[in-house]
């Protein structure tokens, strides 16, 4: 056993120099091992299992002198009793080690998820909308937590403030911290229920979003009074008009509109095929392409340098604002959005053409799982007498297939 060393004092401590080991005192075996870049740390001297260890307790003077006496004495006592307090503390500190490896906080598991899934978003804009909303109202307060302590108090604390104000936001927002959990639980990082599950889970506690969202209707132009808008339309030059006259003879989405290409044009077929990508619901869609738009189409000067049937002034694709610009020009109140409600009712209050076929024509997705699994056609001929009814309405008044028109019902609704 070592011989047991004169108690020393922090002040006596502290004033020690000379490299070298000076035993300290207090506990058998402390020593204050000092070298000759002046660097001072504790070491224990003892026997463990049989051998004489020498066991390094940390620098001084961040461990102080009680704090090495105290661990002194409780590495004495562990190997009395028969353990090896060296390789109880490397298990510690392996343990440590792993914890802080396997640690990963909610931001970086976003970035890993949208990492691995960038190739399934439709668009670079649309990852990097995915990644706003996370930063704008779940990050403030999950981000810099480490993903296995998020739990639903969290999660509610991102959701509470913005689900009766910005209920489809927060719809989004908590879809998106599902799956970034959901991801960091298939991926090791957490265990247990997902927090921001909506299905017997936060449906207990927050309203249902269908019960809280207002529906927001894009104004429209009345179908009655839409042979003279496209009249006064077509008396207009610019490249924009007749972006929004297609938009009108197709019942397409603006984004479908401003984005298309040539080589997505058929003139020969008469037909327009949008790409999945472009898509609000991921699928390609096939929009038959009545006489007045081929027309518009063959008239159209094609422009060097960019692949757009309707590019801005420097080629790239024409801005949203364009068409909407436009029809405030034109004293419209009304939005080129409103054209797809336009066209829905001039459908169902002037033809007999059946439900899915106007649906399709305006690429809604069906909502019965049963409906589209006999559905598996795109309804192409229908849709294309049914949208070559419309340019002639369009073009003369003409009522569809003979149906004598109603009267009075403004075109105001959900497209």
């Amino acid at each position: 056993m070592p011989k047991v060393a004169k108690e020393l004092s922090a002040l006596a401590v502290r004033r020690l120099s000379k490299p070298g080991l000076h035993a300290v005192g207090g506990v058998a075996g402390l020593l204050l091992r000092i070298s000759d870049t002046g660097a001072k740390y504790w070491v224990l001297r003892a026997t463990i299992g049989g051998k004489r260890r020498d066991v390094g307790l940390g620098p001084y003077p961040e461990i102080g002198l009680a704090e090495a006496r105290e661990q002194a004495a409780e590495m004495r006592h562990q190997a009395r009793n028969g353990t090896d307090p060296i390789a109880e503390r490397n298990e510690k500190r392996e343990a440590l080690r792993a914890a802080n490896a396997k640690a990963l906080t909610f931001d970086q598991a976003a970035d890993r998820y949208l990492k691995g899934k960038a190739s399934e978003f439709r668009n670079a804009k649309h990852a990097k909308q995915w990644r706003a909303t996370l930063d704008t109202y779940a990050s403030p307060v999950l981000g810099k937590m480490a993903v296995d302590r998020v739990e639903l108090a969290h999660v509610l604390q991102v959701l509470e403030p913005i689900w009766h104000t910005k209920t489809e936001t927060a719809s989004r927002v908590r879809g998106r911290v599902e799956k970034v959990l959901d991801y960091a639980t298939v991926s090791g990082f957490r265990e247990g229920e997902n927090p921001a599950r909506w299905r017997g889970n936060l449906d207990a506690i927050l309203p249902a979003p269908a019960k809280l969202k207002k529906v927001q209707h894009h104004r429209a132009v009345p179908w009655q009074d839409m042979p003279a808008f496209m009249e006064a339309l077509r008396k207009r030059q610019a490249l924009a008009a007749r972006a929004l006259e297609f938009l009108v003879l197709t019942a397409a989405r603006s984004g479908e509109v401003r984005g298309a290409t040539w080589d997505e044009i058929d003139l020969q077929a008469k037909t327009w095929t949008v790409p999945a990508e472009r898509m609000k619901a991921s699928r390609e869609h096939v929009v038959p392409l009545p006489d007045d738009a081929v027309a518009l189409l063959e008239a159209l000067p094609r422009f060097e340098g960019t692949p757009y049937v309707f590019p801005a002034t420097k080629g790239g694709q024409l801005s949203d604002m364009a068409l909407s610009a436009l029809m405030r020009r034109m004293e419209v109140d009304a939005t080129p959005h409103g054209f797809r409600s336009t066209f829905r009712d001039w459908v169902s209050e002037t033809t007999a053409y059946p439900h899915e076929v106007a649906e399709m024509a305006l690429a809604h997705t069906i909502p019965s799982a049963v409906e589209r699994a006999y559905r598996r056609g795109d309804l192409l001929a229908k849709r294309s007498r049914l949208m070559t009814e419309w340019a002639a309405f369009l073009r003369d008044g003409a009522p569809a297939g003979g149906v004598v028109p109603l009267k009075g019902k403004t075109a105001e609704g959900q497209a």
